[in-house]
């Protein structure tokens, strides 16, 4: 599996802006600090819908006062917590459901 790190993301954002990549870094940590603070400060829920690329959720979840331990069989309280989910938007599922390029790949 690759990883891409922000700063790749600033690179590339950088390329396409025809700009230095210093200059785009301090917007793309500006944006994810923004999205970051968005997303900790639901209270309880909250959704980020950004048009062409998807949806940002933050949802409680429900406690579960009878969740087992599966290692030792003890029965243990799980309290209600927030969780985060993204959902892509039209263009991005559109795109993840071109067939892949099997060429140099196995199975």
């Amino acid at each position: 599996m690759n990883t891409v790190t922000k700063k790749e993301v600033a690179k590339r954002v950088a390329k396409m802006m025809g700009q230095k990549i210093y200059i785009t870094e301090d917007f793309v940590n500006a944006v994810f600090q923004a999205l970051r603070e968005i997303l900790s400060e639901a209270n309880p829920e909250i959704r980020i819908e950004i048009r062409d690329f998807g949806v940002f959720e933050v949802k409680e979840t429900k406690p579960k006062p009878k969740a087992r331990n599966p290692r030792t069989g003890e029965i243990i309280y799980v309290p209600a917590r927030r969780k985060t989910h993204f959902k892509p938007g039209k263009l991005l599922k559109d795109k993840l459901k071109e067939p892949l390029n099997k060429k140099g790949k196995t199975g």
